[in-house]
């Protein structure tokens, strides 16, 4: 057999770092597969199924004919229910011309990093970020500038600090309300104040993520693209994964200025063409029917959230606070950092998550995937006897170090 280097890898592969978060899925999965009893918590996936009439649209559509390739910007139908979702939940003015359609949230994004920056140009990511805005932000030629918040301001960073991290090479801003990894929501002041500070920069383009919009226990979500000094140059990226429980789906979505989705929909026709037909069809009945499946998720999230956040509070040395959205706690474990069982010493939060896994089988996202070294992901996307016992093994491991 040939040697690894005689097959010489591109250096952008060689270069980009593996989702965090699907490599402790596999993890519990090999260890599963071993015959342990492992509590998976790292990926950020709904337990719930699709609602049912989700499902059946989808069925009708493939009884209907929707087999064939889509439109690469979408169906014309599941454009015009995209509209009509933006202006009646965001105060967002768009026409179908202005929505692209993909295979996920995740290739969204790609397709703006790949659409409007050029090698060198900075991207603002507000930190904790999710996984993978660093890397595509890379893989597309930009420098990536972190802007953090610790836990003491629930995760959010302000507008002075936005002020702060724009030079004159910034093209682009990126964040997520609600956020994942910390289910921090950005209120619609917070929102303004950090938009009229972009908007006295020529050229800068905000990439709003919302795809937790629906996981939102506020009572009233933000768009930043209804900012009136930053309309024309927000771009909201959304999708049906979290609020609907269509993971599986893969569907996402834009709102942009024209041009900006006209060249995300160039660049995604030479990768991947249209998403499916019959997923689309489902995505248009999910957006205009009744909500009624999304809010008892959403209820029950809160519920769960409620009850993990007051388990882990009780374990010694765990700083958490109150997510208002999404379905995570991200709590700073910083205090365990030096600590040892009398094997194992802990250094940081990477060797803690894998401490918990080894010892107590239970898997969650070490921090330092998502900017933030003092802390790790706990999604609560799970049952709540899951949720107990998992809280309840990482207490009893925990306890060991000293």
């Amino acid at each position: 057999m040939a040697e690894v280097s005689s097959f010489p890898l591109s250096r952008r592969v060689q270069n980009m770092s593996e989702s965090a978060t699907i490599k402790m899925a596999q993890l519990a999965r090999d260890l599963k597969a071993k015959g342990h009893d492992v509590i998976s918590l790292s990926l950020g996936e709904p337990d719930f199924d699709t609602p049912n009439h989700i499902k059946e649209a989808a069925k009708k559509a493939l009884d209907d004919g929707y087999t064939k390739y889509t439109p690469v910007p979408g169906l014309m139908d599941l454009r015009e229910s995209i509209v009509t979702k933006f202006k009646r939940d965001n105060d967002l003015d768009f026409d179908v011309n202005q929505i692209v359609v993909s295979n996920g949230a995740k290739q969204s994004i790609a397709n703006l990093c790949l659409a409007l920056l050029d090698e060198g140009d900075e991207v603002v990511i507000f930190t904790p970020y999710w996984v993978s805005y660093y890397e595509i932000v890379r893989l597309a030629g930009g420098v990536p500038v972190t802007v953090s918040a610790g836990i003491e301001n629930d995760y959010k960073v302000t507008a002075k600090q936005v002020e702060a991290s724009i030079t004159e090479k910034t093209k682009m801003v990126l964040f997520s309300s609600p956020c994942n990894p910390t289910g921090s929501v950005y209120s619609k002041e917070e929102l303004t104040e950090i938009g009229n500070v972009i908007s006295k920069h020529e050229g800068i383009f905000i990439v709003s993520d919302e795809i937790y919009e629906y996981i939102n226990f506020t009572g009233q979500h933000a768009s930043i693209g209804a900012v009136p000094s930053v309309k024309d140059r927000t771009i909201t990226v959304n999708g049906f994964a979290k609020g609907f429980a269509m993971t599986g789906w893969r569907l996402g979505y834009i709102g942009a200025p024209k041009w900006i989705a006209a060249a995300c929909a160039k660049i995604q026709g030479q990768f991947t063409s249209g998403a499916n037909a019959f997923s689309q069809k489902a995505a248009a009945h999910a957006l205009l029917a009744d909500m009624s499946e999304t809010d008892k998720m959403r209820e029950e999230f809160l519920k769960r959230r409620d009850i993990v956040i007051g388990l882990l509070s009780e374990i010694p040395g765990f700083k958490v606070n109150c997510p208002p959205g999404a379905f995570y706690i991200f709590p700073d474990i910083s205090d365990y950092f030096g600590k040892t069982d009398g094997t194992v010493t802990i250094n940081n939060a990477n060797e803690f998550c894998e401490y918990i896994l080894m010892k107590g089988f239970v898997a969650v996202v070490t921090g330092s995937a998502f900017g933030a070294d003092n802390c790790f992901r706990f999604s609560y996307a799970a049952s709540e006897p899951e949720l107990r016992e998992a809280v309840r093994r990482i207490a009893e491991v925990v306890s060991k170090l000293k």
